[in-house]
């Protein structure tokens, strides 16, 4: 067994936002295409879509059982959930053809503050899936088991590798006092306003 780990931007996930602000909640969701399947992806891999199938009902059983699947900002090199970088939980999956979609819900963590404001200022992110599975010499995925999507910054060019968001965010300056303050104040709505106002002026050089 290996870590896989396929990218798909905004665009390739067909990513569509919602908001459940209409029925009274503050809910933001990301709504797409999480693994492609039966086509050679840019990592040279294909995944039957049987193979899909299966790991999307076994991911499905989890949550019905109550099992929270949580993702991170970007990919991680290994298959663990860091809880410091977790900013989505995945509530479903599904079929259509043999592609598998997903649909993920903020959370109000700092990384999901991070994420619902870059959405929200129009900056398109893309998922990432990361699970297990077999590969043989011609790139055959078998044996495929979905651990979870994580979000990844957009690539500026198709088959460019995704700009880490955490990395990004720490390479400008005052990016380590909006973490601070995020992960101190996520609790006081009062104070999310300063947030809200540092990290856009962080991101704008992400579009």
């Amino acid at each position: 067994m290996r870590t896989l780990r396929e990218n798909l931007s905004f665009d390739q996930a067909k990513m569509v936002i919602e908001s459940d602000e209409a029925q009274g909640g503050k809910s933001l969701y990301l709504k797409g295409i999480c693994i492609q399947g039966d086509k050679r992806n840019q990592n040279q891999r294909v995944y039957p879509a049987r193979e899909i199938a299966r790991a999307v009902k076994t991911l499905n059983d989890q949550i019905a059982g109550g099992y929270s699947v949580l993702g991170e900002v970007d990919h991680p090199e290994d298959l663990r959930i860091n809880l410091d970088r977790v900013c989505h939980m995945v509530t479903e999956m599904w079929m259509e053809g043999a592609d598998g979609y997903g649909k993920l819900k903020v959370l109000p963590t700092p990384m999901g503050e991070l994420v619902k404001t870059m959405l929200q200022a129009g900056v398109k992110l893309g998922v990432s899936s990361r699970g297990s599975g077999d590969v043989d010499n011609d790139g055959m995925v078998k044996d495929f088991e979905i651990i979870t999507v994580d979000v990844v910054a957009q690539p500026s060019a198709p088959g460019a590798y995704p700009t880490p968001i955490y990395e990004h965010l720490m390479n400008h300056q005052g990016g380590y006092r909006s973490l601070r303050i995020a992960k101190e104040v996520q609790d006081d709505p009062k104070a999310q306003k300063y947030l809200k106002e540092s990290l856009l002026k962080i991101i704008s050089g992400l579009q």
